[in-house]
């Protein structure tokens, strides 16, 4: 938006600059002859430029004589004398003074009545794509690369396209197409990572790490991969090693941002755990998580049960019943799996975020996402527990609702 409006100043103070010069000048007081004999010289100087050129046969009679003839007819509408209704004198000061008032009012009142403000907003730009659009557009890259398999940059391009639809194995797959693209940049590779990752139901286990390993090797402080290799560490409860990618990470991030308040949390998270591990005295640290775990099993409903196909996949969540609704814990699964046991506690909480032991009641939901993504869905087939109190064990998770 202020860019817009320094770049409309800057056209109209331009247009000022081009219309009042000539404006502020004084009046000129030659007379018409002084003009008519500057226009019956230049006259004389077409003509002979015409004539040499019919005389050296570059320009045929015809179009000598045509060309004549023009120039006779703007000589005498150039040296017509002045009607009696006309001024020689020129606009003045009054004219100008006006004009750089009523450019910029008129400019704003202009654009104020029929221009777009919300245009200007780059996420109003965006919001009108809508998911439609962007399936649409993602089944037009998979023909084009169907005619074209070896297409790194549309596989790339798919690639993303899933991501942003949290299509995660598709997206996985399509990563591992773009070939050489992918494997020389560190950037690419621990987007991979990720997206793998995700696929697998946040398992950063196995090829996620090795991606994670080789993008770290190219660029020892690519900040997506320094994220992710310290959950995968974590995860392995190597937590001095979490600590270090994490504090790497740290570095780069601003002083005082929220982002930078997290990640010195989990690093000082990370240090802790490290120094109960390396002091023989882990077995703290497993009492308050087993103090806050909330555990259970996941059942289907016979009436809904038919909606849903065996490979289907299957989201729990433990979520807060106040406050950001952004899962504390999760884990994933298929539908052939249910009945399904499930156990969450504080050594499951993302790298940064919150912990069950941090709220007083959490929300256990189980989704049956027909789409494959975790966000929900229409046609979803979900269950949800409310008011639970973390330490709270043997819960009964039915699902039984469809999402509209």
């Amino acid at each position: 938006m202020t860019s817009f409006i320094l770049l409309a100043a800057l056209l109209v103070v331009a247009v000022a600059a081009i219309l009042l010069p000539p404006l502020l000048r004084a009046p000129r007081s030659s007379g018409g002859a002084d003009q008519r004999e500057a226009t019956l010289a230049i006259f004389r100087d077409q003509l002979a430029e015409l004539e040499r050129e019919c005389a050296n046969g570059s320009l045929a009679e015809a179009d000598f004589e045509q060309a004549q003839s023009e120039l006779q007819r703007r000589l005498l509408d150039d040296i017509q004398p002045p009607t009696s209704g006309q001024s020689d004198a020129r606009p003045g000061r009054k004219t100008a003074l006006a004009l750089l008032v009523v450019l910029p009012l008129a400019a704003a009142g202009g654009y104020a009545l029929l221009g777009n403000q919300a245009a200007l907003d780059p996420l109003q730009r965006q919001a009108r794509v809508t998911p439609q659009q962007i399936e649409g557009m993602v089944a037009g890259l998979v023909a084009k690369l169907r005619e074209n398999p070896d297409d790194s940059k549309g596989w790339l391009m798919l690639a993303r396209s899933y991501k942003v639809l949290e299509r995660f194995p598709e997206a996985a797959d399509a990563y591992s197409r773009a070939g050489a693209l992918v494997d020389q940049n560190p950037e690419l590779l621990a987007d991979y990572a990720e997206v793998l990752s995700r696929a697998q139901g946040g398992d950063l286990q196995g090829k996620p790490t090795e991606l994670v390993e080789r993008a770290l090797k190219i660029d020892p402080n690519e900040p997506q991969a320094l994220l992710l290799a310290g959950a995968a560490a974590s995860d392995r409860r190597q937590f001095a090693l979490a600590a270090d990618y994490w504090a790497r990470l740290l570095a780069q991030v601003e002083p005082g941002s929220e982002e930078a308040r997290a990640l010195a949390t989990a690093v000082e998270r990370a240090r802790e755990l490290a120094a109960q591990t390396a002091s023989g005295k882990p077995a703290g640290q497993t009492a308050v998580a087993s103090g806050s775990a909330v555990s259970g099993e996941v059942t289907l409903s016979g009436g809904v049960a038919g909606q849903a196909a065996p490979d289907d996949v299957l989201f729990v969540f433990a979520r807060p019943d106040e406050g950001p609704r952004m899962p504390l814990a999760a884990t994933r699964a298929r539908v052939g799996d249910l009945p399904l046991r499930f156990r969450f506690d504080d050594s499951m909480a993302l790298p940064g975020g919150k912990k069950l032991s941090d709220f007083k009641t959490v929300s256990i939901e189980a989704r049956i996402a027909r789409a494959g993504k975790a966000q929900s869905s229409s046609g979803d087939l979900y269950g949800t527990l409310s008011g639970v109190k973390p330490g709270s064990q043997g819960l009964r998770l039915l699902i039984d609702q469809v999402q509209p």
